[in-house]
């Protein structure tokens, strides 16, 4: 299950107990449109593992800023709190899994 990242809830998620992916889009972006299925389907293949949530950056340019982004889609993996990856652009789903997988190994 996807959840919605937004300034007021994001250090909670982020410092929470599991790690959590963050997808970094707008409504005009065409690769975020691309990109959104493929990660509301991991949302529910990891769901109890992972926690995914979608972060319109219209909305929460402050978490944008945060950690540098200037392209749309990014992806953003955090365990423990901190930053441990980022994947910027439109890519397949056994691409993005991958990085899914590695955030729990």
């Amino acid at each position: 299950m996807e959840v919605t990242i937004t300034t007021e809830n994001f250090n909670s998620y982020k410092n929470g107990e599991l790690p959590l992916v963050v997808d970094l889009w707008a409504t005009w972006c065409g690769p975020c449109r691309m990109v959104g299925p493929i990660i509301s389907e991991l949302a529910n293949d990891y769901d109890g593992k992972i926690v995914v949530g979608k972060c319109d950056v219209e909305e929460n340019d402050d978490i944008a800023m945060e950690f540098g982004v200037r392209n749309i889609p990014t992806i953003l993996f955090f365990k423990d709190g901190q930053l441990v990856d980022k994947f910027v652009g439109a890519a397949s789903k056994d691409k993005i899994e991958e990085k899914f997988k590695a955030l729990l190994g």
